[in-house]
């Protein structure tokens, strides 16, 4: 992409009418700062024109030298953005045909009358090489356009191809749970393969919903001590079964001595995930994975190397740019949206940490190595556990205009030990809220008739239910609509589809702790 005017390319351009006048030209406008260069002809003025120039500057005889009428018609050829201020030194007296022709066929003209005093000269000429630069900037916010499309084209043929690859197990899984008895042993594998499928999935959006903050700047850290040790071992296990479904080894090299560092557990889980899926996303089958730890000077360097397919010279400093999939990348197997990189970057540095990638070419693997900032060995990490109060027996109402996710959230409730009931409509929910007065209600957002919103502003502006522990559960995740949530009532706001974990963490905030 061009970044704006190369070598040469506010140059101007001089068609005199004797060589004596073409060097008094140069030296006048050298000596105001700007560069000028004397051409033998048209054809010399064509080849100069096509390295670049900021301006010509043509003395009227020469418009009508033979093949000054193919300059014309380069002038009259520029790309959209481009229009080459041109300059003509008139002859004094009425406008010549020639100087007539050229005003009829070029928009960006200026005619000066000879003798043009000195000033009057390098100003129009400084105006002409300023509006050159603005046509410049117009080339590369086009061309950071284009391939901002570019990116943004492929990104979304990425994750339609992303979002097809979970699903095509999960209609199998399905089909074959519909038309057959399976045995128990068989139908757990399909549940367990369905189940990573969905996770995979939701991995996907969660990404695409983190790279929405990041552009945003709202993405905000929960910072507290931490053991980057156990980081890395969580990270391990998140990333295991992508590392044995595609063959390779992992080897970890980690200190028995915990590493202290101020961070979001969470957010460094998902950084060192997200190096180990990339690693195991491009290696061979059979190869490694290895992961080092090293201390230096009070930062810890984490380095995670792969045998894999390796970055191109000319890919690295582009590597942790959003969508971008360098070299044969995106053809590989789950090959991912090109965001991952992006995130990890600005995690870490919001770590106030540093993040670098690293290979030898082409089939060569890469390293990428993180540093983080630790804190002395005698600071306490991680938080105290917590006790998490039972679920069993509360009335729970949900409400979804979606049968199906009603039902079976209800359904998941039942086994939790709750007493479900559902509702499929704002007006039918508020009846059995009134009627029913039940601990908690689960609400979804997008309901035609009546929207979650205003649901939860009804059932708190009634005094029988306004105690009613209100949760949203919807797939609307942005600062926006948790500010919304948030204004109509809701104690809670979780994004389906909803983890058990974070279903039963949430009830049990709606459970009053027992007294002591």
């Amino acid at each position: 992409m061009s970044a704006g005017p190369g070598s040469g390319e506010l140059r101007v351009l001089l068609r005199a009418v004797t060589g004596k006048d073409a060097s008094m030209s140069v030296r006048l406008l050298e000596r105001a700062g700007i560069e000028a260069l004397p051409c033998t002809g048209p054809r010399h003025l064509l080849q100069q024109i096509a390295g670049g120039a900021g301006a010509l500057m043509v003395a009227e005889e020469a418009l009508g030298e033979p093949g000054f009428e193919q300059v014309i018609v380069a002038l009259r050829s520029q790309p959209a953005w481009s229009d080459l201020p041109a300059i003509v030194l008139a002859r004094p007296g009425a406008d010549s045909p020639a100087i007539a022709r050229a005003m009829s066929e070029l928009a960006n003209i200026t005619v000066l009358e000879r003798p043009v005093r000195v000033a009057a000269l390098v100003s129009v000429v400084r105006s002409a090489l300023a509006a050159r630069k603005r046509q410049y900037q117009l080339r590369a916010m086009l061309d950071g356009l284009r391939e901002a499309d570019l990116r943004k084209t492929e990104f979304l043929a990425t994750l339609a191809h992303e979002l097809r690859n979970p699903l095509a197990p999960l209609r199998n899984g399905l089909a074959i749970l519909n038309r057959q008895e399976v045995e128990r042993t068989r139908a757990m594998e399909l549940y367990g393969m369905m189940e990573r499928q969905v996770g995979h999935m939701v991995r996907l959006i969660d990404d695409l919903l983190e790279v929405s903050r990041i552009t945003r700047g709202k993405l905000q850290l929960r910072l507290e001590p931490v053991d980057v040790v156990q980081v890395l071992r969580d990270a391990a296990d998140v990333s295991r079964p992508l590392v044995e479904e595609n063959g390779l080894e992992l080897v970890l090299d980690l200190p028995q001595e915990p590493w202290p560092a101020m961070g979001d557990k969470v957010r460094l889980v998902q950084v060192f995930s997200n190096l180990l899926n990339n690693a195991a996303r491009y290696s061979v089958r059979q190869g490694r994975i290895e992961v080092e730890m090293k201390r230096e000077d009070g930062t810890g360097r984490v380095s995670i190397r792969d045998g894999g397919i390796g970055i191109a010279p000319a890919d690295l400093p582009r590597i942790f740019d959003m969508f971008v999939q360098v070299s044969d990348a995106s053809r590989a197997p789950r090959a991912g949206l090109g965001i991952g990189l992006t995130l990890v970057r600005t995690l870490v540095d919001l770590h106030q940490g540093e993040v670098s990638a690293h290979s030898e070419g082409l089939g060569h693997g890469s390293t990428f190595t993180v540093r983080l900032p630790l804190l002395p060995a005698t600071e306490p990490v991680g938080p105290a556990p917590a006790q998490t109060p039972a679920v069993s027996g509360q009335q729970v109402l949900v409400v979804d205009d979606n049968r199906d996710a009603a039902d079976s959230l209800a359904s998941l409730l039942e086994m939790l030990g709750c007493t479900p009931q559902t509702a499929y409509s704002g007006a039918e929910a508020l009846r059995l809220a009134v009627t029913t007065k039940p601990a908690i209600a689960i609400l979804d957002i997008g309901m035609p008739d009546m929207d979650g919103c205003e649901l939860a502003r009804r059932i708190r502006s009634l005094p029988g239910t306004a105690g009613i522990y209100l949760v949203a559960l919807t797939g609307w995740g942005q600062e926006p609509d948790r500010a919304r949530v948030s204004a109509a009532g809701f104690d809670q706001h979780l994004l389906k589809p909803v983890a058990v974990e974070d279903l039963v963490r949430t009830l049990s905030a709606a459970v009053p702790a027992p007294q002591r």
